[in-house]
């Protein structure tokens, strides 16, 4: 018999953007510079915003501003994560879910905890959780513009190269045989130690475990279409977190 309606258990990949400010204008100014002022970057991926990061948390928010700045980025708002129990009601009747048991308070240690960079606001990236070593993905041909690959929790091998706007993707590290010339995300999980090794570097865009960087004046001539890999390394001055280094790989 036809059923109007069925219910069954799923499963779905959502990214997280991990938002310290709840400025929009501040917001939308980190991100223009993260992501090179180039819209719909993400392909229409179900975002959770997690506030738990947040340094204070202001009395009202724009939420229908700040899901038109995402949404303008690729990015489809769907719930809230560690929402101030003052921004509960707002958030629900703008239409968004609120996750945990309806109303996490920002602790003590956030309200304390130091502001991050005025150059960095907020941060795109993934769930921070690790992924798990799995089978390797082995792509022979070209990735041509307008394609996406995604090895999912494991490592991606590209024999062939990587045309301008294609996106590869690897929940470990990404290999490129061929010329780099569109985006790759390595560590799209969180895994800091994932790397992005290429013979020929030229990539719109480089990212490892959410941390990004764009080349829209162009790549380093150090750097263009020359052996590279790109590497998370501790900040400098021990105040904890990661930069994103992109440094010559010698092969001989």
């Amino acid at each position: 018999m036809h059923k109007p309606i069925e219910f069954k258990a799923g499963s779905i990949t959502a990214m997280t953007a991990v938002i310290r400010e709840l400025d929009n204008v501040r917001l939308a100014d980190s991100l223009h510079t993260m992501m090179g002022g180039m819209g719909e970057f993400f392909a229409d991926e179900a975002t959770v915003i997690d506030l738990t990061q947040l340094s204070s948390a202001p009395d009202r928010v724009d939420w229908a501003g700040l899901g038109s700045l995402l949404r303008r980025y690729g990015l489809q708002p769907v719930a809230l994560k560690g929402t101030p129990e003052h921004l509960v009601e707002s958030a629900r009747k703008a239409g968004l879910a609120v996750l945990g048991d309806g109303a996490a308070r920002v602790s003590a240690a956030d309200k304390t905890a130091p502001a991050p960079a005025a150059a960095e606001p907020a941060k795109v990236e993934p769930v921070a959780a690790p992924a798990q070593a799995a089978a390797t993905m082995i792509i022979e041909r070209p990735i041509r513009s307008g394609q996406q690959i995604y090895a999912r929790g494991g490592d991606l091998v590209i024999l062939g190269g990587v045309s301008n706007g294609a996106e590869v993707i690897a929940d470990g590290s990404i290999h490129c045989y061929g010329p780099l010339r569109g985006r790759a995300l390595a560590g799209a999980q969180g895994d800091t130690r994932a790397r992005l090794l290429c013979t020929n570097f030229g990539p719109e865009l480089v990212s490892i475990a959410g941390v990004y960087r764009t080349f829209e004046r162009g790549v380093p001539e150090n750097l263009a279409a020359k052996p590279a890999h790109a590497v998370l390394r501790e900040a400098a001055g021990g105040k904890g977190g990661h930069t994103l280094n992109i440094e010559p790989l010698q092969l001989d």
